[in-house]
């Protein structure tokens, strides 16, 4: 048995032990005023620009697969060369989640879902490098998603045997683990994987609509056969025998399928217009928990980002039956919002988002991302939000998503930049076996599994800059020790920085 004592397991690990931790929530808590925030040493105006291009930097370190001539970040090399090769398929690419080795399908499709949301409605702001780059991040992502589903009636929902992969401390291009290939066939259910796969596929296929239309249909059409699968077969992947030894405690489907359906139905309305989608939402969307207004949003709990993303055709006028959406949307909003009687979202004492659980940022990020999807929205139909005695303009949301974005990038009481390789002062010692180990090009002898331990433990700074890299983050006293074993603080995930794609192409844009 290996020294688990030497090295903690991931992040993920610890969604186990609560739930709801996996996925954006709005804790009823302290509600605590903005002027705590006072305390903060305010920057000047941030570098935006430079914030963005990092932000998408770093999924090329999370890169699996043959890595391009064109690779930035050249600590990186080639890894996971013969995924899928014992069962038959080419599951080669796609992304590691965090800090480990292992290809999660459920967190991977939300990231790229997330990404795609980002270029389609704030692409438009970033300087043209950026957004050809913030393609590339969608395509790699969506290059493997196609793979998953290339098998009638199969998914492949995970590479990678996460508790072997977890009991050791080593290079991506070392790796000799077991790769598990994990996947679901029918009859068995995938609604959760399957469903958000389609939303990926729809998302990308509007992403890529007028760089390559030929990419763009073939991204639809397979996202339709992605949402057939998880509609003919429901019910949650990890209830699978098969499949939940691998994905739990990890990423188990913690709050129903449900979601990733309405979810993937609204995606695939949007991106191919279609009515049988709509028909969809409106005859399903009770069932699928449309009306449960949950006020939470992540990659296993996406309603609050269906309330926004449906509530567009609203708003815009074009379909009145769908104000429920609307109104739930709004409702989030007012939880949001420190003057509204409704609000009722913890802050830390420098004015963070926080929810306890682990990985805040993944909170702070995608809850920064609604505030100015929708926000935009509003703008665009001139409408407000009533919060009972105060009514909400999309100002006032642009104003909260800043707030959290400069916290991120350095205006919080440890005058530190959450952001690897942004700013002065940023975290050294981030939970990341490829940042913290030598790379191969460096050293290139082989690290075996329990040989990284010494890096592990060591209080060097990371011997690679993963750049652009978002942690976990500090904790509700706003304190951040940069300990690479606290995983829960200093781990960084694809899915805290796909959102903020698109939050920071936006303050690119508006940096005022």
């Amino acid at each position: 048995m290996l020294e688990l004592q030497q090295i903690p397991t991931d992040f993920a690990t610890t969604q186990a032990s609560n739930g709801q931790t996996n996925s954006v929530g709005i804790s009823v808590a302290l509600a605590l005023p903005f002027f705590l925030s006072l305390s903060l040493v305010k920057s000047d105006i941030h570098d935006y620009r430079d914030a963005l291009s990092k932000c998408i930097t770093f999924f090329e370190g999370q890169r699996s697969g043959l890595l391009p001539n064109d690779q930035r970040l050249n600590w990186r090399s080639n890894s996971g060369l013969r995924d899928g090769s014992m069962n038959g398929a080419d599951l080669i690419g796609g992304y590691y989640d965090a800090g480990d080795n292992v290809k999660f399908g459920f967190p991977m499709a939300f990231s790229t879902t997330l990404l795609a949301w980002s270029v389609i409605e704030f692409g438009e702001l970033m300087p043209p490098n950026e957004l050809r780059n913030a393609l590339v991040a969608i395509r790699w992502g969506t290059d493997y998603l196609l793979k998953t589903i290339s098998q009638p009636n199969k998914i492949f929902v995970q590479v990678g045997d996460p508790i072997i992969d977890h009991n050791c401390w080593e290079r991506p291009e070392d790796m000799d683990t077991a790769r598990t290939v994990y996947s679901v066939e029918a009859p068995q259910t995938a609604s959760d994987v399957a469903g958000e796969t389609a939303a990926a596929l729809a998302a990308s296929s509007m992403a890529f609509r007028s760089s390559d239309p030929g990419y763009s249909e073939t991204l639809l059409r397979n996202s339709i056969r992605a949402f057939e699968f998880a509609d003919n077969y429901k019910g949650a992947y990890s209830d699978n025998d098969g499949v939940r030894s691998g994905a739990c405690p990890f990423y188990c489907d913690f709050d129903g399928y449900q979601d990733e359906l309405l979810w993937g139905a609204a995606w695939l309305r949007k991106a191919s217009q279609n009515d049988t989608y709509l028909n969809y939402i409106q005859y399903n969307g009770k069932t699928l928990g449309a009306d449960d207004n949950i006020n939470e949003f992540g990659w296993d709990n996406k309603h609050a980002g269906i309330n926004v993303l449906i509530s567009k055709e609203f708003l815009e006028g074009k379909v009145y039956s769908l104000e429920s959406y609307k109104a739930s949307a709004d409702s989030f909003m007012c939880t949001l919002i420190p003057e509204s009687s409704s609000s009722h979202i913890e802050y830390t004492p420098g004015g963070l988002i926080y929810k306890p659980g682990g990985s805040n940022m993944q909170h702070v990020s995608s809850i920064a991302f609604l505030l100015l999807v929708y926000a935009n929205y509003l703008s665009r139909t001139s409408q407000t939000v009533n919060c009972g005695s105060v009514s909400v303009g999309p100002t006032s949301l642009h104003q909260q998503a800043k707030k959290q974005v400069d916290y991120i990038l350095g205006d919080n009481p440890m005058n530190m930049s959450y952001m690897v390789g942004y700013g002065n002062k940023y975290p050294q010692r981030i939970h990341h076996r490829g940042s913290s180990l030598p790379s191969i090009k460096d050293h290139p002898q082989f690290i075996a599994c329990k040989e990284g331990s010494v890096y592990f433990n060591s209080q060097n700074p990371n011997s690679n800059i993963l750049v652009g890299a978002v942690v976990g983050g500090p904790g509700e006293d706003d304190v951040y020790e940069d300990d690479r074993a606290d995983f829960r603080k200093s781990e960084p995930t694809t899915y805290i920085n796909a959102p903020l794609v698109g939050v920071l192409a936006y303050f690119v844009a508006n940096p005022n």
